[in-house]
Parts: structure tokens; C-alpha cells; sequence
């Protein structure tokens, strides 16, 4: 029997897969109950979080790696353009502005045969 199928070790493996992940899920529903969404702490990691989001897209738009920097930076702008129109014409549907910036990214690439 190999030693990886010993059942010493496959329990010493859902345990530690437990602690890596599961432990802080069970954590943050324990502790979620005493936390304040209001507060100056959620409120920083809230601004935190939003311009890690905002920095990435940033790179992605004007300093591109791989395939997305063949498309000149114009189109890339259009796309962002149309994502935020359809977003903010859609009542702030954020799935819809997605779609519709890459759907207009995908068509100027064919368009321009990138």
C-alpha cells in the first residue's frame, strides 16, 4: 500500500485542508455576528478594496500584458466608454456593463483583425 494512501495520511490532509480554509470561514461567521458594517474599520477596507480594483483595471487599460496589448489604446478606452454607458443606462447593472465593454472590445479587435 502506498504510504500516501495510508488513512494517517489522508486524515492529516482533510485536517489541514479544514484549517487552511474552512477554519476562517467558520471564524467570520462566528465573529460576523459582533462586527459593525458601519464602522470606520469596514468602511477602509471597503476604499482599500475598491482602488486594488480600480489600480488593476488601470494596468489592464493603459499598460496591457499579453493579447490585450495588441489592441490600440483607443479601443481599449471605446470598450471601457461603452461598458460604463451600458452600466449606467442599465440601471447600474454591473454584469451588463461588463459584457457590453468586452462584447465592444472583441468587435473592434475582429474589426481591426487583431
Amino acid at each position: 500500500m502506498s504510504p500516501a494512501l495510508d488513512p494517517g495520511y489522508l486524515l492529516l490532509a482533510i485536517v489541514l485542508s479544514f484549517v487552511g480554509n474552512d477554519l476562517w470561514r467558520v471564524l467570520g461567521v462566528v465573529l460576523s455576528a459582533r462586527l459593525d458594517e458601519d464602522s470606520g474599520l469596514f468602511a477602509w477596507v471597503r476604499m482599500v478594496a475598491t482602488a486594488l480594483v480600480a489600480g488593476l483595471v488601470a494596468k489592464l487599460i493603459l499598460a496591457p500584458a499579453g493579447g490585450l496589448a495588441l489592441a490600440p489604446l483607443w479601443l481599449r478606452l471605446a470598450a471601457v466608454g461603452c461598458g460604463l454607458a451600458a452600466y449606467g443606462l442599465s440601471r447600474r447593472s454591473l454584469t451588463l456593463g461588463v459584457a457590453v465593454g468586452e462584447a465592444a472590445l472583441i468587435a473592434g479587435v475582429a474589426a481591426l483583425g487583431i
